[in-house]
């Protein structure tokens, strides 16, 4: 595994969701907490969210106050509450008049150096771990000012990378549902 290199990797945020869903998996999940301590996760499962078309998305119906910020810039967060209990942590791609996000679903919490020491599966647990709510993070930058952003990390090797249907679709009707848009790294 080799690390990332940054411009390569903020630039595909902006054009590419399902490669940026995929590139995300290694990347460092950074969360600067109110003591100043920082929380690092290892990316490790998102799914991609791709705009209009696409059924399982939010923004197929066009803008909502909920889903606004998926019509902003890439490069912001969408945070939103799902079931009325968790939080859902999506970075925002592509550019404004094409709504796409990418889901957070899992991450490894990395110790001082590096190395894991627990996965947290599941987005909304993600997100509990983190201390990421709508109300500080919603509509905001992915960057070092905000308190919550991303850092290159290593590549998930193409082996170790599974592509699978998005979890709890089926909504969507059964072509989209079955879209592999879920990317999984299993090292």
């Amino acid at each position: 595994m080799s690390d990332r290199d940054p411009a390569e990797f903020l630039e595909l945020i902006g054009r590419d969701t399902a490669g940026a869903a995929r590139a995300l998996l290694g990347a460092r999940l950074c969360r600067r907490r109110e003591d100043g301590t920082v929380t690092v996760m290892r990316v490790c499962e998102t799914e991609a969210y791709e705009g209009f078309e696409d059924r399982a998305s939010h923004a197929h119906h066009g803008p909502t106050a909920r889903n606004a910020p998926m019509f902003g810039p890439a490069g912001v967060w969408y945070v939103y509450l799902c079931y009325g209990v968790h939080e859902m942590l999506n970075l925002v791609t592509r550019e404004p008049s094409l709504p796409a996000a990418i889901l957070l679903r899992a991450a490894w919490e990395l110790d001082d150096q590096g190395r894991p020491l627990r996965r947290v599966d599941g987005p909304g647990r993600l997100t509990r771990a983190l201390g990421v709510h709508r109300r500080e993070f919603n509509a905001r930058p992915a960057s070092v000012d905000t308190g919550l952003w991303l850092e290159p990390g290593v590549w998930a090797p193409d082996n170790q990378v599974m592509r699978t249907a998005r979890i709890g679709v089926d909504y969507a009707g059964p072509d989209w549902a079955a879209m592999p848009l879920r990317f999984v790294w299993k090292p």
